[in-house]
Parts: structure tokens; C-alpha cells; sequence
């Protein structure tokens, strides 16, 4: 291609492809928009309810079937998304909150296998440790001696996809630390003390924690330019 051309050809193709990203993404914002106005209380479990807090991870998990197909990390992002979803609707019921956090443990488990292991940065694991290890422990001393085992795995499961979301970096850095701080918020306002307007906080910072994990995915789609 010419070399004249290859400026303006790049400034097109990326207006157009933003275009379409954005024109894809609706369904997931109008999702949201629907969960936080209707705002179902809590202490009236449904499965309407489940159905509306799931229905965001459903549109992105759609987002990236238009956007990103057939690709290996779209694949496990998806299926991060699915199992999320499965997460969301257990934990409408408190009585399913293990398969809940069980469902959530396997979606940071695909997460952390989409993120792979280079740049292995292990002093980044290290620091994340010694940053979140003494809150894991704080939350620990106010469970039930049957929740310290299940929740501690989940916490490290938690660090460890912090770790390679923050080694991969970009929006996948940015939604693994969204999504930490999303279920370091639930926890603390579940099992310790009561935290001010914690529902809101939790869902705001983990839609936004999922959207940005799952825009990583067009981190390596482009035009040639050859």
C-alpha cells in the first residue's frame, strides 16, 4: 500500500471500527440502565431477577460473538462471561451462595488462563499478596468455620487473576482491579460490617470491571497495513 495512503486508510478503518463497537455495546448499556432502574430489592429473590441482573453479561458475551469470533481468547472470555452469569443468578438466592462464588472462581480461573503467564511478573504477585492478604484475613476472622475454607480459596483465586489481568494490562488490568475491588466490597459488607451503599458499589464497579475485560479483546484487532 502506499505509504501516502496507509495515514488516512488507518484514520478510517479505526472511526469505522469504533463506530461499530460502540453501536454493539448498546444492548449492554440499555441492560444496565434496566437493572439499576428497576432495582429489585434484595430480600425478594426471582428468577425476573436473576434474569435482569444476568442480562448485561449476556449482551457482552453477544458484544464479543459480533466483534471478536472464533478467536482463542474471545472463547474464554466468554466463557468467563457464562460463568458469571451463572454466578449472578445463584447469588439472587442466599442459600446458593457457594455455587455462586464456585461459579465466579471458574470464571477468574478462565480469566486467568485467557491473561497467560507472560510476562510472568513475579513481583507483581508478590505485592498483591501483601497488599490483599491482610484484608483476606480480616474477612476470614468474621466467617463461619465452614465459609473460611471455600472463601480463602476464592481470594486467592481472586489474587491470582488480579495478577495476570494487571501483567496483561490495559482495560484487562483495569477490570481485574475493578473486579477485585467489586467483590472486596461484597465481602466486607456480607461477612464483616455493613458497608454504606454497598449494593451499588458492588454492581456499578463489577458491570464496569466485566465491560472493560471484555473490550481486551480487540487489544489485538487492526487493520493491515501491508
Amino acid at each position: 500500500m502506499d505509504a501516502g495512503k496507509v495515514g488516512p486508510t488507518l484514520k478510517t478503518h479505526c472511526s469505522a471500527q469504533c463506530l461499530d463497537v460502540c453501536r454493539w455495546l448498546i444492548p449492554f448499556i440499555l441492560s444496565c440502565c434496566v437493572y439499576f432502574c428497576l432495582w429489585i430489592p434484595e430480600d425478594q429473590p426471582s428468577w425476573v431477577a436473576a434474569l435482569v441482573k444476568c442480562l448485561p453479561i449476556f449482551c457482552l458475551a453477544g458484544f464479543l460473538w459480533v466483534v471478536s469470533p472464533g478467536r482463542g481468547y474471545t472463547r474464554l472470555l466468554q466463557g468467563a462471561l457464562l460463568c458469571s452469569a451463572v454466578g449472578d443468578a445463584c447469588l439472587v438466592w442466599p442459600e446458593a451462595f457457594l455455587h455462586g462464588m464456585t461459579a465466579f472462581a471458574t470464571a477468574h480461573l478462565l480469566y486467568l488462563w485467557a491473561f497467560g503467564l507472560s510476562p510472568l511478573q513475579p513481583g507483581l504477585l508478590l505485592l498483591i499478596f501483601l497488599a490483599s492478604g491482610p484484608y483476606l484475613i480480616l474477612v476470614l476472622l468474621h466467617l463461619e468455620p465452614d465459609m473460611v475454607l471455600p472463601v480463602a480459596a476464592y481470594g486467592l483465586i481472586l489474587m491470582a487473576m488480579l495478577w495476570r489481568g494487571l501483567a496483561w494490562g490495559g482495560s484487562a488490568g483495569w477490570g481485574a482491579l475493578l473486579f477485585t475491588l467489586s467483590d472486596g466490597v461484597l465481602a466486607w459488607d456480607a461477612f464483616a460490617h455493613p458497608v454504606p451503599h454497598a449494593h451499588l458499589v458492588t454492581m456499578t464497579t463489577y458491570y464496569t470491571a466485566q465491560l472493560l475485560i471484555t473490550l481486551s479483546a480487540l487489544r489485538s484487532l487492526g487493520p493491515k497495513t501491508d
